[in-house]
Formats: structure tokens, C-alpha cells, sequence
């Protein structure tokens, strides 16, 4: 594979992961608080805490959220550096003969 199907391929990985609402709602507000949630995000999102840990687990699997867990306790935040991936990966859809060109 070479290395425009790779972000080809990267691109729609982190796409299908922000195709769902509540996905996009769980990303907005964590970039919204602008550091790590520590607690269960059902007591800001109005979702049962089981779909918030699969949407979680979701956004985790492509790295646009870190979280630990320890025990009772969980921290949740937004990976910047991939985040600005996937704007990065946006931007060359404007422009694919220019891939890597600043939007």
C-alpha cells in the first residue's frame, strides 16, 4: 500500500469513528474543557454510562481520545496531535493532487 492509500485509509478510520452523534458530542466537549475529565462523562452527557463507554472505547481505538482507568477512577481527554491529523487529512481532500497543503 502505498502512502496516499494509507491516509487514505487513516482518513476513513478516523471518519467512521466520528460518524455517530454522540461520538462528535463526547470529542466536542471534551475539546470543549480543554483538559482531562476525570469521572464518568454521564454526568455531563446525557447518555447511560455503558454507551458512553462504547462510544468512548470507539474513539480510543483510532486514538482521538486517551483515557486511563484505574480502578474507580477514569480520565478522559482529546489527543491534539491527532485531532490536528484529521484536520490535517481534511484539508487534502480540498486539494488531493496537493497532498499536505495548509488549509
Amino acid at each position: 500500500m502505498g502512502k496516499f492509500e494509507e491516509l487514505d485509509e487513516r482518513m476513513a478510520s478516523l471518519c467512521k469513528a466520528l460518524a455517530h452523534p454522540a461520538r462528535v458530542r463526547i470529542l466536542s466537549f471534551l475539546i470543549e474543557r480543554r483538559e482531562c475529565i476525570s469521572g464518568d462523562l454521564a454526568e455531563h452527557i446525557p447518555l447511560a454510562a455503558s454507551t458512553i463507554s462504547e462510544h468512548l472505547r470507539i474513539l480510543k481505538s483510532v486514538g482521538l481520545v486517551q483515557g486511563t482507568v484505574d480502578g474507580p477512577r477514569r480520565c478522559y481527554c482529546v489527543d491534539g496531535e491527532v485531532l490536528k491529523e484529521w484536520q490535517d487529512l481534511v484539508c487534502d481532500l480540498q486539494a488531493p493532487s496537493n497532498r499536505n497543503l495548509s488549509c
